[in-house]
């Protein structure tokens, strides 16, 4: 294509944006509207994404070792709890040191331990973390078969309720912003194809003077292109703002460990990419589905 045509085809689309003034307000405002909602569930959903992930990471096997266990055979367990390839890392903690977490874990109620600091009755112990905390169940069951292992947790009824859970959300949330993205272009579909009717002894016209439907579809390709963008604007502020404020406040939110959102920086930047891609993208595929219909001439 001539350069020389492409401007003409994005003159003519900027000319119609304006020229049909109410019709691009109302296209703009359905795809604010909508991309006002995904941006609000991709931010929701790609946070508990993330929350679900860190969670996932904080999976460990705790393997009690027997009390009759000699430092070779605790050597040798190690070296075979490492040899399972969906280890990930293996931490060796003495007796003692299990004392003093479960005596720092329960506050003030935990100095009553302090008592058996003399006669120890725990177990040492190895926790043991998978690369992939979906293989958590299945090592937790090869370390329980090896020698010298008392016993083998890693708190299976709340493992699976987490991966359960974990995995029913990403799926809500893929549903959910398909579901909204397919409806925007729907609705810009519709909006635009008012504004095109108007149009369509114009398209008629240039039809039979022998024009391609190429030539007559770039001016409406420009134009939900232009749709699109304008209509990215709104949300996407909102987000920046909105994001801004919370990632702001997340002190207090982050005071439960296990929360913990993402930084403002990048994600409110790649959000706001997405957002703007999104609006393009549904401005110009809108645009295109209506006007295929008149170009059957």
């Amino acid at each position: 294509m001539k350069f020389s045509t492409l401007k003409r085809h994005i003159k003519e689309g900027a000319r119609n944006t304006w020229r049909n003034s109410w019709m691009t307000v109302a296209s703009v405002g359905a795809v604010t509207t909508t991309l006002i909602l995904v941006g609000v569930f991709l931010v929701v959903i790609l946070n508990l994404n993330h929350i679900a992930n860190e969670l996932e990471k904080d999976v460990e096997i705790k393997a009690l070792i027997e009390l009759t266990a000699e430092q070779a055979d605790i050597d040798q367990l190690e070296a075979d709890i490492k040899a399972i390839p969906e280890v990930g890392t293996v931490e060796y903690l003495t007796k003692e040191e299990e004392l003093d977490n479960l005596i720092q874990s329960m506050g003030e109620q935990g100095q009553a331990w302090t008592l058996y600091e003399q006669d120890n009755p725990l177990n040492d112990a190895f926790v043991v973390q998978t690369i992939d905390p979906l293989d958590t169940e299945m090592v937790a069951d090869q370390i329980a078969q090896l020698d010298n292992v008392n016993s083998v947790n890693f708190g299976q009824d709340y493992v699976d309720k987490l991966f359960t859970f974990n995995q029913y959300a990403r799926n809500v949330g893929l549903v959910l912003i398909f579901a909204l993205v397919f409806t925007a272009i729907f609705l810009i579909s519709n909006t635009i194809k008012i504004t095109i009717l108007a149009r369509k002894k114009e398209i008629g016209i240039m039809k039979l003077v022998g024009a391609t439907n190429s030539f007559i579809r770039w001016p409406f390709f420009v134009e939900g292109m232009i749709l699109g963008f304008l209509g990215s604007i709104i949300p996407i502020l909102i987000i920046l703002v909105g994001y801004y404020y919370l990632a702001q406040s997340g002190v207090t939110i982050q005071e439960f460990n296990f929360v913990q959102i993402l930084p403002f920086s990048p994600f409110a930047f790649q959000i706001s990419g997405i957002i703007l891609g999104i609006g393009v993208c549904i401005g110009v595929w809108g645009s295109l589905m209506s006007v295929r219909k008149f170009l059957k001439v």
